[in-house]
């Protein structure tokens, strides 16, 4: 399908250093939030036959949706970068499966109206910037009565192994502030904000529970996550070597509380949010 895009400021991010650092870490993600794959599988229902994927990645949830689904269904995955959309192209030719990428903003997407029996997202709406509209445009693509099961981002407070690196680096790089409001990561960390969005874009039935889910990946993949994600990441990205030799192993060491033998080893603190159209 063609790119479709609003969400500008994000689309440039994600089809820059971002989304190529997901792409070149897919196994390690892929691994890392294995354990949200059956949770979200597992809201399929026997009479669901078309299913969307909201910020679908290098499509290892789509896959997991359509296979749990069987073959009397589709599944679209969306997403606004194109190096995770051509991933999960690649992936998908490796299976027989009823499955359709779209390199595109969601939350504008001019989706089939009533079209979805069931929407999905792992870390897939945090990223709007008008989440109202984003939401109004996701609940017209369901159809009547159709489901909303997604899961997000509590607080960073509530997500140490998340900040660590940024913790850590206070005094080492110039970070950009966060703006608990705006678009990332932990946009939906407040319940009571996620629960007036659905509400404004005319979700009904809200349901938003918290859910710890057991994370890990293999610890001689540190440095590289470290060098690759999140805003630390993409300065030690644009550091000359030395520098990010000199500063790598201070950063490493903020991550000693998670290490258990020869992984790394966190809980991700999320919302696991459901409504209906």
């Amino acid at each position: 399908m063609e790119a479709h895009e609003s969400n500008g400021g994000q689309a440039q991010l994600w089809n820059g250093s971002a989304g190529q650092a997901w792409a070149d870490l897919q196994v390690l993600l892929d691994g890392m939030y294995r354990p949200f794959e059956p949770l979200l599988a597992a809201a399929v229902q026997g009479s669901d036959r078309r299913i969307l994927d909201v910020g679908c990645g290098a499509g290892a949830t789509t896959l997991a949706l359509a296979r749990r689904a069987g073959a009397g269904a589709s599944c679209m995955g969306v997403d606004i970068a194109q190096p995770l959309i051509d991933l999960a192209w690649a992936r998908a030719a490796n299976e027989e499966l009823r499955v359709d990428f779209a390199c595109a903003d969601a939350g504008s997407y001019p989706f089939e109206p009533g079209s979805m029996d069931l929407i999905v997202s792992r870390f897939g709406l945090m990223f709007f910037d008008d989440p109202v509209a984003a939401f109004t445009n996701l609940r017209r693509a369901a159809r009547p009565g159709g489901r909303l099961d997604a899961i997000v981002w509590r607080s960073p407070d509530e997500n140490p192994f998340m900040t660590a690196a940024e913790r850590a680096a206070q005094d080492l790089l110039s970070l950009p502030a966060r703006d608990p409001s705006g678009p990332g990561q932990f946009a939906f960390a407040r319940r009571e904000r996620v629960a007036r969005i659905l509400e404004h874009s005319g979700w009904q039935g809200i349901a938003i529970d918290a859910l710890d889910v057991a994370c890990g990946f293999p610890a001689h993949e540190l440095a590289r996550y470290l060098s690759r994600m999140g805003p630390v990441g993409r300065l030690l990205e644009g550091m000359d070597e030395e520098a990010r030799k000199r500063i790598l192993p201070q950063l490493e060491r903020a991550f000693d509380p998670y290490l258990r033998g020869d992984e790394v080893r966190f809980d991700a603190a999320c919302w696991r949010v459901r409504a209906s159209a």
